[in-house]
């Protein structure tokens, strides 16, 4: 066990939550599940909160106590005031120095730790693990990953590249198709290109309707439907407010099947589900602010389909190059029956609603298990990275055959 290992030989796991992203407060309420889960009795869990404007604080060890940490629903006005802006928190906390500003704002130094003596910082011994439960930007995008391989520290879920590639749809797009998968047509464009050019394009491409999407963000963000030139363009100002690239792509009459993937080197999928939303597509409200969507666990499918649908879940995966955990979202065509890749997110949702920890449960793998299982494959794999040679010797040459 690494130094962060308590005295009573419980693993420290730093769940991290909050960041700066548009998902912000998905992120909060993925967190309370997932802290909530920790068994007790092998897990310390460490809640570390990062506020809207990058600021990282961590949780004292006795409010988890104190409101009681194995029930998600109490835990979320905690974690909500504690990823706030500093000064909305526990001020009893920071008070006492316990409200550890880990990274400071940007400017102040990446890896210091806080600006009280004593404060941990972020370093290999901070933390035995870290469960990031960072959704979009800033969180499932390589960044917070890369943070952490240079700090040395194990953390769940993919690594840097397949983290960033899968949280760029037009670059997971290419992937996807470079290894044979099926994906919708689509165009990626830049913000600063006219919109009347990108409409035209679009209509000899595509044709109508199309969706259209930042190209990096997930929980569908800024994702709109268009039937016409105006809707696109007022849909293409809309994700053009939270990226610089976009993405335009073929809608279809669809079915939207949903596969949980977990594992490192010989990962495993769940049985699909299927997402029925209330409103004309998933997007964000239907999600989280509406009631009326439907998540029909196993997916009404026929075992072919079902099969097919675990099988290119995992192609994908491995085409992606995820460890750990990824949800697989696909689209099925209602007349044709023809199966496409949509996306994949390597941090799912945990949140009450979400589909990925729903799926694992059906598929015989309760909460507490499947975040267990989580931590277990990061020390894995981090225990294999750590394995390799780093400091080749210079002067080691190969005998030619």
């Amino acid at each position: 066990m690494g130094a962060g290992t308590t005295g009573a030989g419980r693993l420290r796991v730093a769940v991290l939550f909050g960041g700066r992203s548009a998902e912000h407060e998905v992120s909060i309420r993925s967190a309370a599940t997932v802290i909530a889960a920790l068994d007790r009795s092998r897990f310390e869990a460490v809640p570390v909160a990062i506020s809207r404007d990058g600021r990282w604080r961590q949780l004292p060890g006795r409010a988890l106590e104190e409101v009681g940490g194995g029930d998600p629903e109490r835990l979320l006005p905690l974690l909500s005031a504690w990823a706030g802006t500093p000064g909305e928190a526990g001020e009893a906390g920071e008070a006492e120095g316990e409200g550890v500003a880990v990274v400071p704002a940007a400017g102040a130094g990446l890896l210091r730790p806080g600006a009280q003596a004593g404060l941990p910082g972020l370093t290999p011994g901070s933390w035995d693990v870290v469960f990031p439960v960072l959704h979009g930007p800033f969180g499932e995008d390589g960044s917070i990953q890369g943070l952490l391989e240079v700090a040395g520290i194990p953390y769940v879920g993919a690594g840097v590249a397949a983290s960033a590639v899968a949280m760029d749809k037009a670059l997971a797009k290419d992937v996807l198709r470079a290894h044979g998968l099926p994906v919708l047509p689509f165009l990626l464009v830049r913000r600063d290109e006219p919109f009347e050019s990108v409409a035209e394009r679009a209509e000899a491409e595509l044709g109508y309707p199309v969706f259209v999407k930042p190209a990096n963000l997930g929980s569908s963000v800024g994702v709109s439907r268009a039937g016409g030139r105006g809707a696109l363009r007022a849909a293409l100002a809309r994700a053009a407010r939270y990226d610089t690239r976009l993405l335009v792509e073929r809608a279809i009459p669809a079915r939207e099947i949903e596969c949980a993937v977990l594992g490192n080197a010989a990962p495993e999928a769940s049985l699909p589900g299927e997402v029925v939303p209330h409103r004309a597509f998933y997007d964000y409200r239907a999600k989280y602010l509406e009631e009326g969507s439907a998540l029909l666990i196993p997916a009404p499918l026929d075992p072919a389909a079902s099969e097919r649908v675990r099988r290119l879940a995992l192609e994908a995966y491995r085409a992606l190059g995820c460890e750990g955990m990824a949800r697989v979202d696909f689209l099925l065509h209602r007349e044709t029956g023809e199966l496409y890749v949509s996306e994949l997110n390597t941090i799912p949702g945990f949140t009450s609603i979400s589909m990925y920890p729903k799926l694992w449960e059906a598929s015989g793998l309760p909460l507490p298990r499947l975040v267990e299982r989580l931590v277990e494959l990061a020390l894995e794999r981090h225990a294999l990275r750590s394995a390799l040679d780093l400091y080749p010797d210079p002067d080691e040459t190969l005998e030619p055959e």
